[in-house]
């Protein structure tokens, strides 16, 4: 049984997906010029894509667990 106190004070969903968009395009471009710049080759853009893929998994896990502040 869920509490409904509890789900009520979460992020709103559109929150959450904006939030989670941007880091995830974020980390993919940060991660292709830190390859560039360290290794000298650029990255396909899938790689970086799926890197940021990932991230963006990890930001909606953290994000449903953050409670707004009242």
């Amino acid at each position: 049984m869920t509490d409904i106190k509890s789900t009520s004070t979460m992020l709103p969903l559109w929150k959450r997906c904006l939030i989670t968009l941007a880091v995830m395009l974020v980390v993919s471009f940060l991660i292709g010029l830190l390859v560039r710049s360290i290794l000298g080759f650029s990255l396909p853009d899938y790689v970086s894509g799926v890197v940021g893929g990932f991230s963006s998994i990890l930001i909606w896990e953290f994000l449903k667990r953050v409670r707004p502040k009242s």
